[in-house]
């Protein structure tokens, strides 16, 4: 299995000289930014979407979560009673808030019917039953969602309300009045991706009702943390981070952040790190949390300290060759580094083996390259990201209530924040004792004498990348961690762990499925790699007992997208960030990795976070990559030819790579059309494999980032584009359609919420049907575009990233950010023709069903009172609604018979399988034999009639490479244990 460290290519370098940092700026005056959406606009736009639930035309698609769950996402706090333990709430980044009444054993969602499922930080009032939610992530990340404000239950969060702040975006913690819930200060980061007035620090003294902004320093600076001294309610501390990030780069220090004291309840603040206090000044300070011993005898701050190490002092305590040395140096002086010492530098920083050392001197040698060549050819924004020699995390102390500090350790804490400190910062003390101190970094380090020395308490089954940690008051050891592999729970001080990731909260990226029989799905997330499982997965503890989850894991890191051979099924092509993709077997241990290079005196390529691949539907053994040019293999990976130039703006200088393309696609009606679109709001198309390419789509696209384009499969002319505005907090729908290869478009989202849009995909059966999936959930046309209707049958409102059809089987697998994975049936939808649509009455032909023996008797004994009670679904389409007749019948005789309501629209009209006649089962009901029926549907005058098969399966049959479904073993266990628990 790869290895990448959490989220380790995840974020920012920021320290670069002045000169670099004045170039950085300019060229955001020269990019133009789409108009950012006013916070009441989100909302209306919420609205909307609740509306067309209502009124959903195809909630007859009902979604199934088919995990996967084991791997969990990224879990931003935890909040226990301290009544009992084995009760708490766990918020998610994107999966919202879960809560559990037996210590992880089973977890129930209490918050995702709001306007958004991204949370920043929660507050529980236990005795009173009260919950705080602060939605929009409290980390910075590419994928931290902008919120919607402040949440308020008063019923154990049976029931919300939205209690303002709606414009704040991304809250970082909620701290609530011990004596009265009703009392509350909040730290809001405000807006990500660009400057807003509604940050910093609130009160509210009656339940969020009304707001006071107690802290404001300015719009690009919020408050990331605030906490009350449990001695004296009226004094309060606050952290205030300044922070900026753009699609190509981030900022996450500056001198405006700092710490500030309160002394009047938090109703005004005074700086307390100041010049003479002895924490750090400068623009150098990033991300600070805060802590307080019980008896408030100390303060502890975690600080991301951004601070520049010069790299001539890095040099010097380390013989070998760094990149410093070769920036200004001379062809002369170049010459005559030792070649060992050459060989070394090339070695560490992976050039190819081509260039060796000897061929590297040739080449300076005769003037092919410039020394500077072996600096330029690293020099990508994300590889600058792990050269900035910075100071790092650090941690300070105060013991006179924050009039001075001091740093608790001289060893440096290497290798815990790294250059993104921004992504953590979270520190903790024990209850019990002052001098025991938790940091949560990449790993979860603890420290016994006051932060002078630390050890990982990072266990074997215990994720990196560390958010929240509660501790318990009244058992010493008992500890409760969040991190982005999900929930983990100690009871010996981190010397031992036990995972709680029963959820389906994975943060999907990409999904994919292939053709076996049955299939598989594929799914690259973020932090927790690529997997892959059996499309009929159902959530159960059995794997516990059986040693085997249904799902493997592929590969670490941040998963990214996936394709698939259809000559086997194995043969896969995936990765992780920044184009670090492979060719693999997955049933094999070997790895091919997907080499696409520049050349020695070349700038390197620029790779999109998620870079996108694939396979051309004409020959298996092609394979199309994106960098900021699109590559393109004719030997299944093996190598690599560019068949564009750049087909980005060019790229901005900045520790973020942008300038790079973020979707690709080829038509299945014509190999070699092609398409492609970059993160900076180009698309370009190529009607003959590359030769030639044309930019289209300039004026539509207004610099936005190009989520999806698609070709369709039914007319060669025809594209699909989406659009996204998330970087710029524009959260306008952006969907376009053109008839004429892209010299026109039409813009064929107007009729959807205010949300940003991921994907858009055609029915590979249906061309009329169009699937689009938001930062908020999934829709469906079936008329090209014209009208959109949602789809929320067991879908909730979650972000969905991708959308991807199995055309053999029917079935849609929707990949969310936030909930893991979705399955639904489509096959009714894909046979919704126009001339079905035209007709009075259509029932579509309704599915074989297997007859069972068990149909009504008792489930499991002592005591256990269930039946198994079956039920077919059958669709009808009625064009305009109303009363009907649903009927069956055994030749000529009538076994079944109800009246039923149908919608306009298509219907589904469940079925209990009960006879007229027979003998009656455990639950007194009658059920129909085997045999062949005739379904009858009437409406009116309007008739349609289908032939419905009840089979019985042979002795022992078992179709080929198919799982036994209802075996000796499962009969047995059913019967025993009844059905299989839920997760």
């Amino acid at each position: 299995m790869l290895f990448c460290i959490g989220d380790f290519l995840y974020s920012f370098k920021n320290l670069m000289n002045r000169f670099l940092f004045l170039f950085l700026l300019l060229p955001t005056f020269f990019l133009p930014i789409a108009a950012q959406t006013p916070a009441d606009v989100r909302l209306r736009g919420f609205e909307k979407r609740l509306a067309m639930k209502a009124a959903a035309q195809h909630d007859y698609i009902k979604f199934e979560n088919i995990g996967p769950t084991v791997m969990s996402g990224r879990v931003v706090d935890v909040d226990v009673s301290p009544f009992d333990p084995s009760h708490f709430y766990v918020a998610y980044a994107s999966g919202s808030v879960w809560k559990t009444e037996n210590n992880g054993v089973s977890f129930t969602p209490v918050f995702e019917d709001q306007a958004t499922m991204g949370v920043g930080d929660i507050a529980v009032d236990w005795e009173k039953e009260v919950i705080y939610v602060g939605t929009g992530e409290n980390n910075s990340s590419r994928s931290s969602y902008a919120g919607t404000g402040m949440y308020r239950s008063a019923d154990n969060g049976k029931s919300w309300q939205h209690i303002g702040l709606t414009d704040s975006h991304h809250i970082s913690r909620i701290v609530l009045h011990p004596n009265n819930p009703d009392v509350l200060w909040v730290a809001v980061l405000g807006h990500l991706y660009s400057p807003n007035e509604e940050r910093g620090v609130f009160k509210s003294e009656d339940g969020g009702k009304s707001w006071k902004k107690t802290l404001f320093i300015d719009n690009e600076t919020g408050a990331v943390d605030v906490m009350l001294n449990p001695a004296n309610l009226d004094e309060l501390y606050a952290t205030m981070w300044y922070r900026t990030r753009k699609a190509w780069h981030f900022q996450g220090n500056g001198k405006t952040s700092g710490i500030y004291k309160s002394v009047d309840g938090g109703n005004s603040f005074t700086q307390i790190t100041t010049d003479g206090s002895g924490f750090p000044q400068g623009n150098g300070i990033g991300r600070i949390g805060l802590a307080m011993a019980n008896d408030a005898s100390k303060i502890y701050a975690f600080l991301d300290n951004q601070t520049a190490i010069s790299a001539s002092n890095r040099s010097s305590a380390n013989n070998d060759l760094i990149k410093a040395d070769l920036r200004n140096i001379s062809k002369a002086d170049f010459l005559k580094i030792p070649k060992e010492k050459l060989k070394t530098y090339l070695q560490n920083n992976g050039f190819p083996e081509k260039y060796n050392a000897d061929k590297v001197i040739q080449m300076v040698q005769n003037d092919e390259i410039q020394p500077i060549a072996l600096v330029e050819f690293l020099e990508d924004a994300n590889a600058n990201l792990f050269d900035a020699p910075i100071v790092g995390g650090e941690v300070y102390v105060s013991i006179d209530q924050g009039k001075s500090w001091q740093k608790t350790h001289s060893a440096p804490l290497d290798n815990v924040v790294f250059t993104y400190g921004y992504y953590f910062g979270q520190i903790r003390v024990a209850p019990q004792n002052p001098n025991k101190v938790y940091i949560m970094g990449v790993p979860i380090l603890k420290s016994d004498d006051a932060g002078k020395t630390w050890t990982s308490i990072n266990g074997d089954n215990v994720h990196v990348d560390h958010h929240a940690l509660w501790i318990n008051p009244n058992r010493a050891g008992h500890l409760v961690n969040g991190n982005d592999g999900g929930v983990n729970i100690s009871y010996d001080d981190g010397a031992s762990w036990i995972k709680a990731n029963n959820p389906p909260v994975g943060q999907f990226y990409a999904v994919q499925v292939d053709n076996a029989q049955p299939f598989n799905v594929y799914g690259g997330l973020q932090d927790n790699g690529v997997w892959w499982g059996s499309h009929q997965y159902k959530a159960s503890r059995r794997w516990h007992s059986q040693g085997e989850y249904p799902y493997k894991e592929l590969m670490g890191g941040d998963g990214m997208q996936i394709q698939i051979d259809p000559r086997d099924n194995e043969t896969l092509y995936t990765g992780f960030q920044f184009g670090n993709y492979f060719r693999l077997n997955r049933n094999k241990p070997d790895f091919k990795s997907l080499d696409v290079q520049h050349k020695l005196g070349e700038r390197p390529l620029r790779w999109n976070w998620q870079s996108p691949i694939l396979l051309s539907s004409h020959n298996p053994d092609i394979l199309y990559f994106g960098s900021n040019k699109l590559h393109r293999s004719m030997d299944a990976g093996k190598s690599f030819l560019a068949i564009s130039a750049d087909l980005t703006m060019g790229g901005i200088a900045g520790n973020v790579p942008f300038g790079t393309l973020s979707t690709i696609d080829e038509s299945k009606l014509k190999f070699g059309l092609l398409v492609a679109g970059s993160d900076d709001g180009l698309v370009h198309l190529s009607k003959d494999g590359g030769v030639n390419w044309e930019r289209i789509m300039d004026e539509s696209a207004q610099k936005l980032w190009v989520s999806r384009v698609k070709l369709s499969a039914a007319q060669e002319g025809r594209i699909y584009v989406s659009l996204n505005g998330y970087r710029n907090d524009d959260f306008t729908a952006y969907v376009y359609k053109s008839e004429d290869y892209g010299k026109t478009w039409t813009n064929i989202g107007a009729d959807l919420p205010e949300e940003a849009v991921n994907v858009i995909l055609e029915d590979p059966i249906n061309a009329n049907v169009l699937y689009v999936g938001t930062d908020l959930g999934l829709y469906v046309s079936d008329n090209m575009g014209g009208s959109f209707s949602v789809l929320s049958n067991g879908l909730p409102h979650v972000a969905v990233h991708d959308v991807v059809v199995q055309p053999r089987d029917g079935k849609l697998l929707v990949g969310t950010h936030g909930r893991s994975l979705y399955l639904a049936d489509v096959k009714v939808l894909q046979g919704l023709t126009p001339e079905i649509a035209n007709q009075a009455l259509h029932l579509f032909h309704p599915e074989k069903r297997r007859w069972e023996a068990n149909w009504g008797k008792q489930l499991g004994r002592w005591g256990n009172s269930r039946f198994d009670e079956p039920k077919a679904t059958f669709y009808v389409y009625s064009k305009d609604g109303g009363n009907a007749t649903l009927s069956l019948h055994l030749g000529d005789k009538k076994v079944f018979e109800k009246a039923i309501v149908l919608e306009k629209g298509i219907n589904a009209v469940e079925y209990d399988l009960s006879n007229l006649e027979g003998t009656a089962a455990d639950n007194g009901k009658k059920y129909v034999a085997a045999a062949k029926y005739q379904l009858k549907i009437q409406q009116g005058t309007a008739v349609q009639q289908k032939e419905w098969e009840v089979f019985k399966r042979a002795p022992n049959a078992r179709p080929e490479g198919k799982p036994e479904p209802e075996g000796v073993k499962q009969d047995f266990e059913r019967e025993l244990y009844g059905e299989e628990e839920e997760e």
